[in-house]
Order: C-alpha cells, then structure tokens, then sequence
C-alpha cells in the first residue's frame, strides 16, 4: 500500500505540550495514534505517553505485517492503554489519575477502521466533502444530537476518557473502504477548537497534507492567541494499494514485509509474556518527566 503522511504538534499558549501522536507501519498496514492528556489532572503528558507506548508496542507484536481484526485490536489495545495508566497511578500512589483522550486509527487492505475516546477527532475527507468525523464524547455533543436538553454547557467536559477510574467508553469505526486521494486527519481539540469543519475540509482538500498541516496548526495558534491550546495534527492520504512506500518531507523510505518503521517508541515487549515491559515504560515515563523538569526550568 502507499500513503503520505504529516505530522506536527506546537505547544501554544501552554506550558506543557500534553498531546502526543505518532505512527507506525509494516509493508501492509499502518498505525495511526494521537492522544491529548487531559488538563485539571497529573501527569496529562505521561498518561497521553503512555497511550501510545501501550498501543504501538501492541501493534508492532500483531501486525505479522497486518492485523488480523483491526477493530478488535483497537479496542483491546484502547482498553489496555487504559489500564497501564491506571497501573501507573496506583504504583505512584497517586490520589487522582492521570488522563487522556484517545483517537487511533488502522489502515490496511484499503481500508480504515479506528477508535476514539474523548474529543480528539477523526476526519475523512474525500473529493473536497467531509465523509466522516468522530462525535466527542462531550456533554456539549450529547446536547446538540439531542440526547439531554438544551443549555448553556462547557464544551470541555467529557463524559470519558482513559485513566479515568470509570471503564473508558470505546467508540469504534470501520472498515470503510479508501478511495485515491482519500485524507484522514487525526487532530487535538487545540485544532478543531480554532477552525470549523468547513475550513479544515477546505484545507485539507486543496493541497498535500505536507502543506495543509502545518497551515491549519499555523491558523489555529493565530486564532487561540496567547492562550492557545496544545495544537496537534497527524494527516495522511491514500494512494494507490501497490508497493508500500510512505513519503515524508519529501523523502521516500521502504518497508520490508514483517518489518517496522515507526515515529513511535513502542516501549518494548516481554516476547514470552503478553504483558508490556514495565521498566520500559517506567523509563519512558521518566525521560518525559526529566524533558518537561528541563523545559520548566529553561521558562522560569
């Protein structure tokens, strides 16, 4: 299969760049992964880390180069990132959780199947229309599909996420069969929050992803002034299902069958347990928090 993708997170009005997102692929699948932790708790930035670490490293053990259930996998791998968070917590004894909103999405056999938990969004868009958008799992969204009664409600409050002490309610999607020229866009709330559907559709119809990306973070940092948000985004169009090939910034790289390349740290697995390896992730965990000490140290 062939793709090109882009991706690019700016830290805003903020911080700490809670969100993170990367991808991951073999000759005939493709991973894609964001996630925005979530503000008001500890830790958004290890619990979205963690998500990641959690999901790709799954994927680089099942996809034999392609995942057998895609959505099945979503779903388990989801619910899996949700529990490390929560295992996380409880090995630091902390008295609230650290948090995150989850959109990840498989692409293979052309076609693309994901999950979502939260409000970071999934776009298709497909000869300049929009095809599909996740729903948020916000009251504002419940309230305007009718599902309580209208009133004035804080965009911001979600109803799940993963970390939370409540089981994290999983929407999933998919299979839905990819036609050339195709664009799916996984973005952060910081993006979707600045520009309406109709300009993200807008722009990501009228040019490569190289360039709408980096366009829409630009126009959604502009619009949140000095008190924007995390701004991140991950886009990719589909080609043609022929020799995989994934083009960034211009460049071309190829992937062997049962091979990995990746702009995720999977975190690494235990190959005689199904268990993640939990002094890796513990590692990563500390380099995140050594990175954001040095970031806050180098602001004050």
């Amino acid at each position: 299969m062939k793709f090109s993708v882009f991706q690019l997170s700016r830290i805003g009005g903020r911080a700490v760049n809670e969100d993170r997102m990367g991808y991951c692929y073999t000759r005939e699948s493709g991973l894609f992964v964001l996630a925005d932790g979530m503000g008001g708790h500890p830790e958004g930035e290890v619990a979205a880390q963690i998500a990641l670490d959690t999901i790709s490293a799954l994927y680089q053990k099942e996809a034999k180069p392609m995942i057998g259930n895609p959505a099945e996998f979503l779903a388990s791998a989801a619910l899996a990132a949700h529990h490390r968070i929560i295992r996380h917590a409880s090995q630091k004894g902390m008295l609230d959780t650290p948090r995150t909103t989850l959109v990840a999405a498989v692409v293979q056999g052309a076609s693309a199947s994901w999950v979502h938990c939260g409000d970071s969004r999934l776009y298709l868009v497909r000869d300049g229309k929009l095809l599909m958008r996740t729903r948020d799992h916000s009251l504002l969204e419940q309230s305007r599909a009718g599902l309580k009664a209208l009133e004035p409600v804080n965009r911001n409050i979600l109803f799940t996420c993963l970390g939370s002490p409540a089981k994290p309610t999983l929407e999933i999607a998919g299979p839905f069969a990819l036609q050339q020229g195709d664009k799916l866009m996984l973005c952060s709330d910081g993006l979707w929050d600045s520009l309406n559907d109709a300009e993200i559709v807008a722009q990501l119809s009228s040019q490569s992803v190289s360039i709408a990306v980096p366009a829409m973070v630009e126009s959604a940092l502009l619009a949140g002034g000095e008190h924007s948000d995390n701004v991140t985004t991950l886009a990719m169009e589909w080609e043609t299902p022929d020799v995989f090939e994934s083009i960034r910034h211009d460049s071309a790289e190829t992937v062997m069958d049962c091979s990995f390349a990746s702009t995720l740290d999977a975190g690494g697995l235990d190959s005689e347990s199904d268990d993640l390896d939990d002094a890796m992730i513990e590692r990563s965990i500390a380099e995140i928090n050594a990175a954001i000490l040095r970031s806050t140290s180098r602001k004050a």
